[in-house]
């Protein structure tokens, strides 16, 4: 649907949730709360401007590829989603192919992408992934996580867009399974979310070298709706005596409430 208060901007549903938002004529507009943290991750990876092999887990309208092309032009970018139709359906209405934008999508499941992805070949690896209003279960496992450390190169990065709620039980359960991965790790998400007032977004991070947590707690810090950096240690606080998930385990994200992500 087209955005009226807005030229350019484009608001992609699922099922009546809303799923991805683009600005064709800036892209580096990002409208959803959750996507402009994303994109300060994004800021603080490398210098300004420098190029990033990225492979985008879940692709929805590609408003994250299109950033990256837009503030790193010559990034090369793959992006994979299991919707092969919405994925035709974005290129012939919302196109992403224009100048500095090296992005391929195709359809496939993000975990087998991670699988065939040559080891060591990405500086940034990212997961969006739903079915329906729900994380796969086999997205969710230490031995997930463990083919996303493979494909990254050292000093690379995994980005992990979940959603939970009150008592936070997945959350805590995802964060230690990235702790079990992860050498270096943090979790992003606003205040109301992490002390389980509501339904949220949550950003998990991880590398094998230390993140930017300063300078992304300073861009979080000055959004709209500000979200709080938990760092290493206040994410081993909130994980607790919690175990990682194993795929003998995995389970989905839990549904969110009616009418959580609900435009009416």
């Amino acid at each position: 649907m087209p955005d009226l208060d807005r030229e350019g901007g484009w608001l992609l549903t699922l099922d009546d949730t809303p799923q991805s938002y683009v600005d064709l004529a800036e892209p580096t507009h990002l409208e959803f709360e959750y996507v402009r943290r994303l994109g300060h991750l994004v800021d603080t990876l490398a210098p300004a401007g420098e190029p990033l092999d990225a492979l985008h887990l879940g692709g929805g309208a590609l408003t994250l590829p299109r950033y990256l092309a837009a503030t790193r032009p010559g990034s090369r970018q793959q992006v994979v989603d299991i919707d092969g139709p919405l994925l035709t359906l974005i290129e012939e209405q919302l196109p992403w192919h224009g100048p500095g934008a090296d992005i391929t999508a195709a359809p496939g499941d993000a975990r087998e992408a991670l699988a065939a992805a040559p080891p060591g070949s990405a500086d940034l690896v990212i997961a969006d992934v739903f079915h329906g209003s729900r994380t796969p279960a086999h997205l969710t496992s230490v031995e997930f996580l463990r083919l996303a450390a493979a494909a990254l190169r050292p000093g690379g990065c995994y980005a992990a867009n979940l959603a939970d709620g009150p008592p936070l039980d997945f959350a805590r359960a995802q964060a230690a399974t990235l702790r079990a991965v992860f050498p270096q790790t943090c979790l992003v998400a606003e205040p109301s979310v992490l002390r389980g007032r509501r339904y949220g977004n949550i950003l998990l991070i991880g590398s094998d070298r230390p993140l930017p947590v300063e300078e992304l707690s300073r861009s979080l810090a000055g959004d709209p709706f500000p979200a709080r950096l938990c760092d290493a240690h206040a994410l081993a606080e909130l994980v607790g005596r919690t175990a990682p998930v194993l795929d003998s385990e995995a389970r989905p994200s839990p549904p969110p409430p009616d009418g959580a992500f609900s435009i009416g």
